[in-house]
């Protein structure tokens, strides 16, 4: 069961470079604007948008893989 587990993480992984390296292809400046916003927010609040991003991606591969 481990090995099954341990692809599909390889693919979820694959396609995150996927969708973020066509982000960057497709729309450079934008992802250069949403940097510059990044950089300008305090650690806590990228922290806990952070956490609410994976709390939302559990929750949505909760509700399709189940």
């Amino acid at each position: 069961r481990l090995r099954p587990m341990l692809f599909e993480l390889a693919v979820a992984l694959a396609l995150v470079l996927v969708i973020e390296g066509l982000m960057y292809a497709v729309f450079p400046k934008a992802m250069k604007k949403i940097l510059e916003g990044a950089l300008s927010m305090s650690p806590s609040s990228l922290r806990s948008a952070g956490l609410l991003s994976a709390i939302v991606g559990v929750g949505l591969v909760w509700l399709l893989r189940g």
